[in-house]
């Protein structure tokens, strides 16, 4: 230590610490985009160099998030950017075949590495009788995404809805940007890639956006979703044969408020951030708890994925071209794989077999009755409600699934709350943990606000002087990090 001065604290911040990854709610990162901005601002006029400087920084910020393993990466986008480079100039449509399916092979196969071979080794051992010991291997941050991502643009090279860049450092840009990089949204080639070599511009328009969805991203985040986790949520999924059913069905009411406000606070902030540099995610989160129907829910619900899903998955199965039956087999079987993009366990298994079987279900009764339109758009005003609050249970219901630590929880948790419900003691339980359903009543409030009036505050942001942007942004900020949990929680969608 030199006067008072510790070099190694200082240099650990800049080392890979697998306790502690780069998250946006940390102050180590809010510091960092500042002086990050500083030198983008001064690169505005020189392409090249911010667009490396860019590269340089979402790579150091990968490697806070996952250590070497950014060298995953590094090589997924060396062989995609060659990939679809060979597959647009092949002359045969069997060599272009091939050269996509190289592309998809190598992404599946380092994704199947690093999220299944614990489970394929299971199952092997269990058909063997052999005992199964974990291979216990590190889950790169993010790397559903980015390979998702990079996916995304070699197949729409081979589709020839797009044509592939000629600068390799284009599209390591677009694969590493950072905002969107470990948790979302997925940003397709064809709304982002046109956006980079655009001379940069930040419209007082997107500062102002820009600058109320970082605010309520961490508000989201660190004041409701890490203030009921710590505080109520953990602790009943942690042990739900500890607690009653009300207790439980709280719990599970806390976790539907909880992933929702921690996902969509990242993505917020991701846009957000996005914004201040001059680019345009398209949106990620849409108040999905407001749908009335399990389709509208998946309209709304983490965007970005549902369309790939539908788009690269779906449709390539047939989507609802090859019959009624074919249809809800390609909608199930969509959204099987959906759950187990998530995890090899199954509970996301099962996650993934209820809302394929709802959006199966809600596609069979549309048949029957015309009027439930997928958006809920034309329902009585009664049968929307009655809509909406069905869709809410049961996509609460599901989320035992994606929650509990095991399937045998999740089915406990279930029957605590059919069959050891206790409303008795309901009165007990809200006094107990009164600042806990204030926050989450405060949440449930804000995200069933109507979107005329969530508008209002993003132009009052707009219309704000400079100075009183900054003070704004600085007074969240302060109060933000006064009141919420002292342990810095890691986004939930970090482990997938």
């Amino acid at each position: 230590m030199i006067f008072g001065f510790d070099p190694d604290k200082l240099f650990g911040l800049f080392v890979y610490d697998r306790s502690s990854p780069m998250i946006f709610n940390s102050g180590f990162f809010l510091f960092l985009f500042l002086a990050f901005s500083l030198i983008y601002i001064s690169l505005s006029k020189k392409d090249n160099y911010r667009i490396i400087y860019v590269i340089l920084f979402s790579y150091y910020f990968y490697y806070k998030s996952s250590g070497i393993y950014f060298l995953i990466m590094l090589f997924v986008t060396v062989w995609d950017f060659f990939a679809a480079r060979a597959m647009y100039a092949a002359e045969s449509r069997s060599k272009r075949k091939l050269l996509m399916l190289l592309s998809i092979v190598a992404n599946l196969g380092m994704l199947c590495y690093f999220k299944y071979t614990d489970f394929f080794y299971e199952m092997y051992c269990s058909l063997t009788g052999r005992n199964f010991s974990s291979f216990d291997i590190f889950l790169p941050v993010g790397i559903s995404f980015f390979t998702f991502q990079s996916m995304s643009y070699t197949i729409d090279v081979y589709r020839k809805q797009l044509k592939p860049l000629d600068r390799i450092q284009d599209f390591a840009f677009y694969i590493s940007f950072f905002p969107q990089l470990v948790a979302g949204p997925i940003v397709r080639a064809k709304d982002f890639i046109p956006q980079i070599r655009k001379p940069l511009h930040v419209s007082g328009e997107m500062l102002g956006r820009g600058i109320f969805l970082i605010i309520a991203g961490l508000f989201k985040k660190a004041v409701i979703s890490d203030y009921i986790s710590v505080n109520f949520v953990d602790r009943i999924f942690d042990n739900p044969n500890l607690y009653s059913g009300v207790e439980n069905l709280l719990g599970l009411y806390g976790y539907t408020l909880q992933i929702y406000c921690d996902f969509s606070g990242y993505s917020d902030m991701a846009i957000g951030i996005a914004l201040l540099l001059g680019f345009h995610f398209n949106t990620n989160f849409d108040s999905p708890y407001q749908s009335a129907t399990i389709t509208e829910f998946w309209r709304r619900w983490h965007i970005s994925l549902s369309s790939w899903l539908r788009d690269y998955l779906y449709i390539s199965l047939g989507g609802n071209r090859k019959g009624k039956m074919r249809t809800y087999m390609n909608l199930i079987i969509t959204m099987l794989l959906g759950g187990l993009w998530h995890g090899h366990s199954l509970r996301f298994v099962c996650w993934g077999l209820i809302h394929g079987s709802g959006l199966a279900a809600h596609k069979f009764l549309m048949g029957l009755f015309p009027s439930l339109k997928p958006s809920g758009k034309g329902m009585k005003p009664v049968w929307k409600i009655l809509g909406t609050v069905f869709t809410f249970h049961f996509v609460c219901f599901s989320w035992i699934f994606f929650r509990a630590e095991t399937f045998e929880m999740a089915i406990s948790m279930i029957k605590q709350i059919f069959t050891f419900f206790h409303p008795e003691i309901l009165a007990d339980v809200f006094n107990g943990y009164k600042m806990v359903f204030a926050v989450m009543l405060a949440g449930f409030v804000l995200h069933f606000m109507p979107k005329r009036l969530e508008n209002r505050f993003i132009d009052c942001t707009v219309k704000m002087p400079l100075i009183w942007k900054a003070v704004t942004v600085t007074a969240m900020i302060v109060f933000i990090m006064q009141i919420k949990s002292s342990e810095i929680l890691a986004f939930i969608y970090f482990q997938f």
